[in-house]
């Protein structure tokens, strides 16, 4: 941020603690505005940096302090895992062992068809018409593109390339809508 730009950021500091009545009356009235509106995105650009930096910092520091950590844990549930896969071997039952500081269990799961290829997959759906099986979906972007708005009477509705009235479809109003780019 440059001193210009201080210089912004102190008469919006002024005039916001002054509660004037602002108003734009003229273009110099809004170039004015347009001047504070940058100053104050630079001293946004210039925060947010710097947030940024922080956090970078923080989070290497987070990540060298939890490595160790969690290099342990995993240490000790692989000896649980193992100590737990000799006693179920010695006894099938003791599926869970329980102590006063945690619990070690264990969940057989059967052999289950596994997803590896979406598109041989919905072929062989459609082959052998599984369409319970298949999901569709509206793509509006291309489906806005075949209707058009009619007034019928008093009333303005929505019809496709053939007249027909296209139910579950609302009229959105004209609006305008402003941006400020500086």
């Amino acid at each position: 941020m440059n001193s210009l730009q201080q210089i912004e950021l102190a008469e919006v500091d002024a005039l916001q603690a002054e509660e004037q009545q602002f108003e734009i009356i003229d273009m110099n009235g809004l170039n004015w505005a347009f001047r504070k509106i940058s100053a104050l995105r630079a001293q946004e650009k210039e925060i947010t940096m710097l947030a940024n930096v922080e956090q970078e910092r923080i989070m290497e520091w987070k990540q060298k302090e939890l490595n160790p950590i969690h290099n342990s844990i995993t240490f000790f549930e692989s000896h649980i895992q193992r100590y737990h896969a000799e006693q179920l071997a010695a006894d099938p039952k003791q599926k869970t062992i329980s102590t006063p500081y945690g619990k070690s269990k264990t969940r057989k799961s059967s052999e289950a068809p596994e997803q590896q290829d979406k598109e041989q997959l919905l072929q062989y759906a459609i082959e052998n018409e599984l369409d319970d099986c298949i999901k569709t979906e509206i793509r509006w972007g291309e489906l806005k593109k075949k209707f058009r708005i009619e007034k019928i009477g008093e009333e303005k509705v929505i019809v496709d390339e053939d007249g027909q009235i296209v139910p579950g479809v609302a009229i959105k109003p004209e609006s305008i809508s402003y941006s400020v780019e500086v």
